[in-house]
C-alpha cells in the first residue's frame, strides 16, 4: 500500500506531512511525502521561518515520481493543508494522475480550514477553493465541525443537523465522511465526539476530553483513517482503529505537558493503543 501525501511539512514538531507520514510509515504504509510549505515549526507558535511553494513545483516533485514509473502502484493520494488555492489546484492535477494510472486509487482530502474559536486561518481563496473544486474530486473527507459545517453551508447543534450536513457533503463527491472535534448538545462537557460515515450509515465514538492544544492530531487523525479504511474497507473500524491511537499519542502527550504530540516516544499507540473505545452506530 502506498500513499502520496501533500501536505504541510515542519522541522520541529509533528503537523502535516511531520505528523502523517510516520504515522503511516508505522502502519506499514509506504509514503510518498511532497510538501506544501517547509516552516521550522508550526505557526501557533507565532514566529517561524520558511517558505510556502507554489503549484509548480508539486507539479514538478509528482513528474519525477512518475518518471520513475511507479504512479500506478499508489493505492491514495493524501492532503492536508494548502498554502493557497494554486497548490490545491496542483494537488488535483497529482491526483487525476494517480487515478488515471491506477483507476482503483482513491482521493482523501483533510480540507484544513478552520477551526472553533480561531474560525477560518488559511489564506483567502483555499475555503472557496475546498468547497467548490477539491469537495467534489474526493472520496473521502476529514473535516472537523466547524469545517463540516462550513463545507455543508450550515450551521449544527444536534445529531440530526450533522446527519444532514453529512448527507449534503456526501451529495457533491465524498463517499467516506470524518467528522472530528464533533461536539453537540448530546455530547457531554468532558467528552468529544467523532462520527464516521458511509452509505447513510453513521458511527460514533465519543472519547474523554483532553485538557491540552497540539497541533498536528488531525493530521495523524486523517491518515490512520485513511490506512486503516484502506486495509479493512470498513468506516467504522477505521474509526475505532484510528480513534485510539490517536487518543493514546494525546493522552500520552498531555502527561508529559508537551507543547508537541509525543509522536516518536509514544509511536506503540499507533500499532497496540493503550485504549480502545466503543464504535457505536447512530
Amino acid at each position: 500500500m502506498s500513499v502520496l501525501s501533500i501536505q504541510s511539512h515542519v522541522a520541529y514538531g509533528h503537523v502535516g506531512n511531520s505528523s502523517a507520514v510516520f504515522a503511516l510509515q508505522r502502519l506499514g504504509t509506504e509514503v510518498w511525502p511532497v510538501h506544501t510549505v517547509q516552516f521550522s515549526n508550526h505557526t501557533g507558535y507565532g514566529d517561524w521561518k520558511g517558505r510556502i511553494y507554489d503549484g509548480e513545483s508539486i507539479d514538478e516533485l509528482v513528474q519525477g515520481i512518475a518518471d520513475r514509473g511507479v504512479l500506478g502502484t499508489a493505492t491514495a493520494v493524501l492532503s492536508g493543508y494548502l498554502g493557497s488555492a494554486d497548490i490545491g489546484h496542483a494537488v488535483l492535477a497529482a491526483v487525476a494522475r494517480v487515478k488515471a494510472a491506477n483507476p482503483q486509487a482513491v482521493y482523501c482530502c483533510d480540507p484544513v480550514i478552520g477551526d472553533v474559536g480561531r474560525g477560518v486561518f488559511v489564506r483567502p481563496g483555499v475555503p472557496e477553493f475546498m468547497t467548490d473544486v477539491a469537495l467534489p474530486q474526493a472520496d473521502l473527507v476529514t473535516p472537523n465541525h466547524f469545517e463540516l459545517d462550513l463545507l455543508a453551508g450550515t450551521e449544527t447543534r444536534t445529531m440530526a443537523q450533522v446527519k444532514e450536513a453529512v448527507a449534503a457533503v456526501q451529495a457533491r463527491g465524498p463517499r467516506v465522511v470524518l467528522t472530528t472535534s464533533l461536539v453537540t448538545d448530546d455530547t457531554p462537557d468532558d467528552a468529544v465526539d467523532l462520527l464516521a460515515s458511509e452509505g447513510g450509515r453513521h458511527w460514533l465514538v465519543r472519547t474523554p476530553r483532553l485538557g491540552l492544544s497540539v497541533n498536528g492530531a488531525g493530521d495523524a487523525t486523517a491518515g490512520l483513517f485513511l490506512a486503516h479504511w484502506l486495509r479493512t474497507g470498513s468506516a467504522a473500524e477505521a474509526l475505532g482503529a484510528a480513534t485510539a491511537s490517536v487518543f493514546g499519542l494525546l493522552a500520552r502527550t498531555d502527561e508529559a505537558g508537551s507543547r508537541e504530540i509525543l509522536l516518536i516516544s509514544a509511536q506503540d499507540e499507533l500499532v497496540a493503543p493503550t485504549r480502545t473505545f466503543e464504535v457505536r452506530e447512530v
